[in-house]
């Protein structure tokens, strides 16, 4: 039986990336250099490589096709994380967020049945990263992509709460992505940043989500967290046998048992085993998570919805996983995408 697809964890770029160095008088900036037709390397402006890209990474059209093979109904936009540039001034924070959500909006609306948007705003400045978001929103994005620190500081940190409030309050989604991952500079080779640390930046991000009390505080904020929450689902039993042992450490701002959070968050299905995607759905529930692919890059699923598929649960599970959750999560009503 074939399912509406909806992929949450899918990351977009604009064609054509201004020169951000020049007009703010300092560098760290992504640029795009098109070296040859559909490709282009993602290139920092102090001329460090990041990666190369195709097409598929910009063009909606190119995106589109791939996705009437893939079996794709709907994508869920959000920029790559690289772009938050959380070490930018605030005002260029916010003017780079500006450029990244106008392009992500402009998509949408030309494809209103086939994209869904997530905006990015400035953390480094939350006063102004609500102002974003309150323009996310007016310009027709669900939500916004965040990471997983700011700077090095904690999701959970006081300074952020009026955000998340202002996410709740606008029933604006969050989707938490791994980025700036801790301990990137001790372990470089053998792509460790990717394959191990940024399974536990999700897993710090979500640590201090729960243990600062920010989830109990806000009770409506509906937030996804990518790759399958990382290393938390796997050591959730450790971490609460921390929270019961030591609260005098980590119970000192929420007493609530970590647990009780499960099913209070979502996660997308990105753990690239059957088995680990059997383990989650017996921690949080299949209406907990979500189709999520990290399309266009390698290390997500190059088939979206492959593993799902492959699973040998029921059609009303396999719906859920491949739809319905998500549309939950982004408060979207299935009829506008038939």
């Amino acid at each position: 039986m074939s399912h509406l697809k909806i992929d949450i964890h899918t990351h977009i770029l604009p064609e054509h990336i201004p020169k951000w160095k020049e007009k703010f008088g300092y560098g760290g900036f992504i640029q795009l250099e098109h070296y040859e037709p559909c490709c282009a390397r993602m290139i920092r402006d102090d001329g460090v490589f990041f990666r190369d890209v195709e097409d598929n990474c910009w063009s909606p059209e190119a995106r589109m096709k791939e996705c009437d093979v893939l079996g794709v109904h709907v994508q869920v936009l959000s920029t790559v994380p690289v772009m938050f540039s959380y070490w930018a001034k605030p005002s260029d924070g916010l003017e780079l967020s500006h450029f990244l959500n106008d392009h992500i909006a402009g998509i949408v609306q030309r494809f209103p049945k086939r994209f869904i948007g997530l905006g990015t705003v400035p953390l480094q400045a939350p006063d102004l990263a609500i102002r974003e978001l309150e323009r996310c929103k007016k310009n027709g994005l669900v939500g916004v992509q965040i990471g997983t620190n700011v700077n090095q500081c904690n999701l959970g940190e006081p300074q952020f709460v009026e955000f998340f409030t202002a996410c709740q309050d606008l029933g604006m989604a969050v989707f938490v992505h791994p980025w700036e991952v801790m301990g990137a500079e001790v372990m470089q080779k053998y792509w460790l940043p990717w394959l191990v640390g940024m399974p536990a930046e999700t897993s710090r991000a979500i640590c201090s989500m729960l243990f600062s009390g920010l989830l109990e505080k806000l009770p409506r904020l509906r937030v996804a967290f990518a790759h399958g929450g990382g290393s938390f689902p796997s050591t959730i039993g450790r971490i609460e046998h921390g929270f019961l042992m030591r609260p005098d450490l980590c119970a000192i701002d929420n007493p609530v048992n970590p647990k009780e959070y499960l099913t209070r968050m979502y996660f997308d299905s990105l753990v690239h085993e059957p088995i680990m995607l059997d383990y989650l759905l017996q921690l949080v529930g299949a209406e907990r998570v979500a189709l999520g692919s990290d399309y266009p890059f390698p290390l997500g699923e190059l088939q979206p919805g492959e593993l799902i598929e492959s699973m040998p649960y029921t059609e009303d599970i396999k719906r859920r996983l491949l739809c319905d959750t998500a549309l939950e999560w982004l408060n979207l009503g299935k009829e506008i995408f038939l």
